[in-house]
């Protein structure tokens, strides 16, 4: 080698702080045996989202992925838990929220680039280092290998928790042929404190630990299909992702860091107006969202998380727009949402938009969604009996 391991360290550390990065931290490339019969128990309870990425044996044995692998480099970024000046909503314009970790530019691209530089580096002092570079797709899971680089510890809510920024950390890691003196992993915990269990709005933390992802409103704001009623009735405003268990930890609280410009919410996007998004084209909805995280599975469920957020609302200033959108759109699982949420909002010229395009619906489960707004109907019929 060039120079010793606990020199380049020790390189790469400041090399780390020149570029922006707000935690570094170094484990080795050994098996994570823990994680991988948590793992089989998540998939055996059918917890999984179904978007995680490689089997159970990529995730949790780093060699498997990079053979001559001896360490992983963790890294974190800090973002924003408020905005500055945050838009009103208002009964003329209704608004939605996207969760705190799609603020700004997708964290993807701003760690890829951070993540390659810091290589870019390293190889200038090895040039014939192996390595390979993930930022949440890969197939190694972030926080487990940020808690055992010492970056922070796994919370009850299942996120990485670190001292200084709480869980408003984005994650990556490169996976290197490199053998760096591992860190030691922090001696922190949540203790008894189970705050994030008891507000979960569907409970999706299970004691122990464990996410039940199917549960999890953030994975169900993702889902591009029809969402079930259970959901439909919580999700509230929330456009993409939950944060009810991080704004209520203890150790978030008071956090909010601006360290990197790329993560500055556009409040326009992060709380957007919902009723434009009901007919937006592709190109509008691309020109505008196409820069988040939130953006990832498309416009559709977006579209359809803002028809479910008026119908939170129960805005009246927004039946044209959705009788429109059971008319013309030609989704079902929006035709179907737009008739549950007109059924919500529950006007006389409401229920008539429904029980028109019901007699023309030819889909099945947008039948059932436009049958489901038509009962709003006859349980306020009920009710005034």
């Amino acid at each position: 080698m060039v120079v010793s391991t606990e020199l380049l360290k020790k390189k790469v550390i400041q090399e780390s702080e020149r570029l922006g990065i707000d935690k570094i931290g170094f484990t080795s490339a050994d098996s994570f045996i823990e994680l991988k019969e948590q793992l089989r128990n998540q998939q055996k309870n059918n917890y999984a989202s179904g978007f995680e990425k490689g089997t159970n044996e990529e995730r949790t044995e780093p060699k498997v992925l990079l053979k001559e692998a001896k360490s992983i480099i963790s890294i974190a970024l800090a973002y924003p838990s408020r905005i500055k000046k945050p838009p009103k909503s208002t009964k003329e314009d209704r608004r939605g929220i996207f969760c705190r970790a799609s603020w700004g530019v997708d964290y993807h691209v701003v760690l890829q680039e951070k993540l390659e530089a810091l290589m870019t580096f390293i190889k200038k002092q090895e040039p014939d280092v192996r390595y390979e570079i993930m930022v949440d797709t890969g197939e190694l899971v972030d926080g487990a290998v940020a808690e055992r680089a010492g970056i922070g510890f796994t919370g009850k809510n299942t996120l990485l928790i670190t001292e200084e920024f709480g869980s408003f950390v984005y994650l990556g890691e490169i996976l290197i042929s490199i053998p760096f003196a591992p860190d030691k992993p922090l001696a922190l915990n949540c203790g008894s404190c189970r705050k994030c269990i008891d507000v979960c709005p569907t409970g999706a933390i299970v004691e122990g630990g464990q996410l039940n992802s199917q549960q999890c409103l953030a994975f169900r704001t993702q889902t591009k299909h029809f969402l079930p009623d259970e959901f439909k009735e919580v999700l509230g405003t929330r456009i993409y992702g939950c944060d009810t268990c991080q704004a209520v930890c203890p150790y978030n609280k008071g956090i909010d860091f601006h360290n990197h410009p790329e993560f500055e919410p556009d409040p326009e996007v992060a709380k957007p107006k919902l009723k434009p998004m009901l007919n937006a084209s592709n190109r509008e909805f691309r020109e505008k969202f196409g820069h988040v995280a939130g953006f990832w599975r498309g416009k559709n469920p977006l579209q359809r998380n803002a028809i479910i957020g008026l119908a939170h609302y129960k805005d009246k200033t927004a039946i044209d727009d959705l009788i429109e959108v059971i008319e013309n759109d030609v989704r079902p699982a929006i035709r179907g949402t737009a008739a549950w949420a007109l059924g919500k909002i529950g006007t006389e010229k409401s229920y008539i938009a429904i029980e028109q395009a019901l007699k023309k619906e030819e889909n099945e489960e947008a039948r059932i969604e436009m049958e489901n707004g038509l009962a709003f109907k006859n349980k306020e019929d009920v009710r005034r009996t």
